[in-house]
């Protein structure tokens, strides 16, 4: 997977591949940590790293997606953590970055999910682009959580979501987008209950 400069060199060699259920494509968890004595979350704003991809997204969009995405991660850990401003006791420092971002094309989006024949159309180039369907948008994101005194790297993960070809949502180009920041929020929310030892953990909706 391409570098995108949020992780450091250092930090992608200590990723592994995923391979259960809910883990992201690479990711890292300290096995010195003891995730329950975290009870805060100080969460940075959402970052923006472009690519090729991301590059040609309007200013307006990119606001709107970091917006979007934030909210997601607030609500999510705001479930189970108090969110505060500033390092202490207790408490993880978590940030997000959007690495990719690429809108479906809602119209066409409408057309092949009604009538998946009309893809001929798009020539065999246009059926599969980076493997996912034609038309349909991707995101990827990747996260550092670190303790918000010392820094020590407690996880990070990198991951990216494809959409599906369904009628949901369909009119808004970065319905698939915002899918994936809703899946990731709830995920990471998943994970950090496991890791802490929980015993009613929401599984998020893939």
């Amino acid at each position: 997977m391409v570098e995108t400069g949020f992780l450091k060199a250092s930090e992608h060699s200590m990723l592994t591949e995923g391979k259960g259920e809910h883990e992201a494509l690479l990711h890292y968890t300290n096995p010195d940590v003891d995730w329950r004595s975290y009870n805060k979350v100080m969460l940075d704003s959402v970052s923006v790293w472009k690519d090729k991809e991301t590059q040609d997204v309007s200013p307006e969009d990119l606001q709107m997606l970091t917006d979007f995405a934030y909210g997601q991660m607030h609500d999510a850990l705001s479930r189970d953590y108090t969110i505060v401003t500033q390092p202490g006791p207790g408490v993880m420092h978590a940030t997000f970055a959007i690495t990719e971002a690429e809108a479906s094309n809602a119209a066409l989006d409408t057309i092949t999910s009604i009538i998946p024949q009309t893809r001929i159309l798009t020539g065999v180039k246009g059926l599969v682009v980076g493997g996912k369907p034609g038309f349909v948008g991707t995101a990827g994101m990747e996260v550092r959580i670190t303790d918000a005194q010392s820094g020590k790297i407690l996880g990070m993960a990198i991951d990216r979501r494809g959409g599906t070809k369904d009628l949901s949502g369909v009119t808004n180009d970065w319905n698939d987008v915002e899918k994936a920041y809703i899946y990731w929020a709830a995920a990471v929310r998943y994970r950090l209950c496991m890791l802490r030892g929980g015993s009613n953990c929401v599984e998020p909706e893939a």
